[in-house]
């Protein structure tokens, strides 16, 4: 019998800590009157209203374990049933060891292995499609926890004001196994030729951490070069269009597309190219920022919350991050 990976359950985890835009707005105020106006531009370029963090004394580890916790009883299960541990981040606890095997050993999935995922914000679908591979092809598996998490903010320096889009996020789905198709087909596209433009470039093998460095300020997150806007523009609905042609389906069988959260704008741009209503898709940047490896997550519990997606639904889901990574999955929801 056929085995199909799924997704049986979904959990997120949203700390409590409200950054306001007019917060941001009266500590840049303070540095350079100029940046305060920077704010403004951002807000109205990106639809963010505001962002919440975790305690500063945390690490992504913290975030992802309520997440996960609550996508784990969702599903009806205890954590040692879970087989596999899969953790998208690209602000992980440690450079090593991964960040996963924190996780697994928080949330007592004492069964599980792991690996983590470091395809930044495109984590989550690499992650949604590998879990429905090792599920499909381990007859011994049963459930596999795919994990997103983000805590930009922390590795961000303050006066910095492109910290005005980290948000701290965790989303989490468990996934299982069904004999009827769930998991649909997978798309990647990849360009590295874009992986000096935004990062963290100190504190790995390319520069070892020094107390230069770290006075320089390059073991924090630096934009160094703004991405075109056709990298997600003309990525998403390339993804789409792969999806649908490997899947089998047309566009207008999709009932709904979700989108990593980086700018509203861009989702109607994308969505109109696409010919896809925006009744069909759902955001949630506005109110809790971007969160990187956790915003596809996070939306998705959103939209299952507010029954935007009910059973037998086709979803698509396309993440992006930088280096760069584009992902996509599509599958039925159960």
């Amino acid at each position: 019998m056929a085995r199909y990976g799924t997704i049986i359950s979904t959990g997120r985890y949203l700390p409590e800590i409200e950054v306001s835009n007019e917060a941001l707005k009266a500590h840049f105020e303070a540095i350079n009157p100029e940046l305060a106006s920077v704010v403004d531009k951002f807000a109205e370029s990106s639809g963010y209203k505001r962002r919440f963090y975790a305690p500063r004394e945390w690490a992504a580890s913290d975030i992802a374990v309520p997440a996960a916790l609550e996508a784990i009883k969702r599903a009806g299960i205890k954590p040692e049933q879970i087989d596999m541990v899969l953790l998208g981040t690209d602000t992980p606890d440690y450079i090593t060891p991964a960040t996963s095997v924190v996780v697994q050993h928080k949330i007592g999935a004492v069964n599980a292995g792991t690996y983590d995922i470091g395809c930044a914000c495109a984590s989550f679908p690499t992650g949604v499609a590998a879990a429905s591979g090792l599920l499909s092809t381990n007859t011994w598996m049963r459930y596999v926890l795919v994990v997103g998490v983000y805590m930009m903010s922390k590795l961000a320096d303050p006066d910095d004001v492109t910290r005005f889009f980290y948000g701290d996020g965790a989303g989490a789905a468990v996934l299982g196994v069904d004999s009827k198709p769930g998991f649909i087909t997978s798309a990647f596209i990849a360009d590295g030729s874009y992986h000096k433009y935004w990062g963290i470039y100190s504190g790995a093998t390319y520069e070892p951490a020094t107390v230069e460095s770290v006075q320089a300020g390059r073991t924090q997150v630096r934009l160094i070069e703004r991405y075109p806007p056709e990298v997600n523009h003309a990525g998403w609905p390339r993804l789409v269009r792969e999806l649908a042609e490997r899947g089998g389906f047309t566009l207008d069988e999709i009932d709904s597309v979700l989108f990593t959260q980086v700018r509203l704008p861009s989702l109607y741009v994308v969505m109109e190219d696409l010919g896809i209503p925006m009744t069909k898709t759902h955001w949630i940047m506005e109110e809790w920022g971007y969160m990187g490896s956790a915003c596809i997550p996070m939306c998705l519990d959103s939209a299952i919350e507010q029954g935007k997606l009910k059973s037998g639904d086709l979803l698509v889901l396309i993440g992006s991050g930088v280096g760069y990574n584009q992902a996509g999955v599509a599958l039925h929801m159960p």
